[in-house]
């Protein structure tokens, strides 16, 4: 399922505050937070289908990081409708942008919308966000400020997304302002994307799913649970990755910036929240 929240352009020297937790079946192989060795990208990845949810552009040449500024993130979209045996994974949509040269809109406006099943994609660099979607949302730049989606339209107004965007406002963005240095403000972030609190039943969306699903992903951190497993204390799914993504300026506003990944893996369930 999963959810993203972005700060945009809301600070001098942090143009880009991402945090991001990735909901997944626990049984899914998947590698850690690394760069790849075959091709630029630091991230997490799916080894099932070879993308990422996340990640940034980055190539390790002689223990120096290269940067571009790049990064991209990838939601599915929760509408009912089953991904198909022939569409291609939404992941290879993240690195597929991380390794062109196309613009962030252009990409967009280029990609195959009907080859994937439904899917919310955010694709940046230090200039430019944009979101699209293959579920009626066209290409479109993010304006400068808090953007928090989830698995339905970007506009949608879910639970989980309003008491995220409540609490990034109320907890984290107030420390970013005073002081931007990492120590200060990641802690509150982890701690807000582990709220598991859940949305009581006049306020669950509906995206076809039975009642006590939707409530069960309802919260903005899920807890492990049993779904399609006749042992309910077997947990199958739930948040797998914890990540803050930030793009950085210098001090001086120089036009270089530098990108990093902040995670928290949760694989085991013993070490879940």
């Amino acid at each position: 399922m999963c959810i993203v929240a972005i700060a945009w352009q809301l600070f001098d020297e942090l143009p880009l505050v991402l945090l991001s937790n990735r909901d997944e079946f626990l049984n899914r192989p998947t590698e850690e937070l690394h760069q790849w060795p075959d091709c630029p990208i630091y991230a997490g990845r799916d080894s099932q289908s070879g993308g990422t949810w996340l990640g940034i552009y980055q190539e390790q040449r002689l223990n120096i990081n290269e940067q571009n500024g790049r990064w991209a993130a990838v939601l599915n979209f929760r509408d009912g409708v089953q991904a198909g045996s022939d569409e291609r994974s939404r992941g290879e949509l993240v690195t597929h942008f991380l390794t062109s040269t196309l613009s962030p809109m252009d990409f967009a406006r280029n990609i195959d919308l009907q080859a994937y099943a439904g899917f919310n994609l955010i694709v940046g660099d230090a200039t430019q966000a944009v979101i699209v979607n293959n579920r009626g949302h066209a290409p479109t730049p993010l304006y400068a400020g808090l953007h928090v989606i989830s698995n339905g339209q970007p506009e949608d107004s879910w639970f989980k997304t309003e008491r995220l965007r409540g609490r990034l406002r109320q907890e984290v963005l107030p420390l970013i302002a005073e002081n931007n240095s990492p120590e200060y403000w990641q802690q509150a972030a982890f701690n807000v994307l582990s709220d598991h609190t859940k949305a009581p039943a006049d306020k669950l969306p509906d995206t076809g799913m039975a009642f006590e699903i939707e409530q069960t992903l309802s919260s903005v951190y899920i807890e492990p649970v049993a779904f399609g497993h006749s042992d309910n204390s077997v947990p199958t799914y739930g948040t797998r990755t914890q990540s803050i993504l930030t793009l950085s300026k210098n001090s001086n506003k120089s036009a270089h910036v530098t990108a990093e990944i902040m995670s928290r893996e949760f694989d085991d369930c013993s070490n879940y929240i």
